[in-house]
């Protein structure tokens, strides 16, 4: 079964991500994702980016990167030039965070637009400097350009873990609503969005991003896997 599932319908792109367990993102995932993003750019006006039921995204898969070598540089470059993308993607991109988003799923929500998360007994946030790996340039990048100035260091120096409700404050999230009115309001937003001139609207974020998308792009020549 495909990790990743892409439909269209009136204009909106729905892309579900669901490996069955914990969301991981491996090289598969990523070449998945960044395929749907691709049909999407052609044939929608907006994206709609889900995850299964109780978890958006854990996050890279720490087995690739234990393993080290090549693959654990190229999945550290592939999630950072994925972001870089989304965080400048000529259609909007509404994400419904069904769950737990951590490390680069909590990066993730950072790279889109709107952000409508679940309400529960769930974790987002940056744990890497509790696992021991550094953040990489390009999430710093990323946290500094959306999250509330009074939780950045909270968030990515002392990895503090939200709640959706905290994690909204805090500016991983827009909206928080619940399990049951995720997909209506995830579709009320997308359908909100159609209204835009895209190519007005790919302009202006162009331009509002400037300074963030630069050094983004900065950022991933110096990827470095250790």
């Amino acid at each position: 079964m495909a990790t990743v599932d892409y439909s269209v319908q009136g204009g909106l792109a729905t892309i579900r991500f669901d490996d069955g367990k914990a969301n991981v993102l491996n090289l598969a995932a990523l070449e998945q994702l960044g395929a749907a993003f691709d049909r999407a750019e052609e044939e929608a006006r907006c994206v709609l980016w889900t995850g299964r039921a109780g978890k958006f995204c854990a996050g890279f898969d720490l087995k690739v990167f234990s393993a080290g070598g090549a693959d654990a540089a190229a999945l550290l470059r592939g999630g950072a030039k994925l972001a870089a993308r989304l965080y400048s993607f000529k259609l909007p991109i509404v994400v419904g965070c069904t769950g737990h988003a951590l490390g680069m799923g909590a990066l993730m929500l950072l790279a889109a637009d709107l952000r409508i998360g679940v309400d529960g007994p769930f974790k987002i946030g940056l744990p890497e400097v509790t696992i021991g790996m550094a953040m990489p340039r390009f999430g710093s990048i990323l946290a500094a350009s959306r999250l509330a100035v009074n939780y950045q260091d909270r968030a990515v120096c002392c990895a503090e873990i939200f709640t959706p409700s905290s994690a909204k404050a805090a500016g991983f999230l827009d909206h928080v609503c619940s399990t049951a009115e995720l997909y209506e309001r995830l579709e009320e937003a997308g359908k909100q969005l159609l209204s835009l001139d895209l190519s007005a609207h790919h302009q202006t974020k162009l331009s509002f991003r400037r300074e963030s998308l630069a050094a983004l792009q900065e950022s991933i020549a110096e990827v470095v896997f250790q």
